[in-house]
């Protein structure tokens, strides 16, 4: 009985604590040429299901996690509760053998709300064919 009223209250204080994060796919980009030579890219669509969260900032990591130089069209990408959004980020073809992960970060507006927790979402290039 014990054990039971102990799961009890675990789950009332979980389940209505739910926390919601953005979606990013693919989950594994395939880093293809560009239209301009020198240049690779990666398409990507970001899902914004978090209701206090509109601006999503766009960052890319070599394979030990230190930031690389890239180019998108906005590295802070406005983005509205339940929107998709398509984009695209570009990287010198010298460093395809270093790249590792594209990531999303929330990024909540100063003064917003007594308890926001910022969500990060990474996907992994992938580089060459399947």
């Amino acid at each position: 009985m014990r054990y039971f009223i102990s799961c009890l209250a675990v789950l009332v204080f979980i389940l209505p604590n739910t926390v919601y994060a953005h979606e990013m796919v693919p989950a594994y980009p395939r880093l293809e040429p560009a239209f301009v030579e020198g240049v690779i890219k990666a398409d990507l669509t970001l899902f914004n299901r978090r209701i206090d969260v509109d601006f999503y900032q766009i960052t890319v990591f070599d394979k030990e996690w230190k930031p690389m130089p890239f180019a998108t069209e906005t590295n802070i990408m406005p983005l509205e509760y339940l929107s998709r959004k398509k984009f695209t980020v570009y990287l010198r073809e010298e460093d395809m053998d270093k790249a590792g992960w594209v990531c999303t970060r929330s990024k909540i507006l100063k003064g917003e709300g007594p308890a926001v927790v910022s969500s990060r979402i990474c996907s992994k290039f992938i580089i060459g064919e399947p």
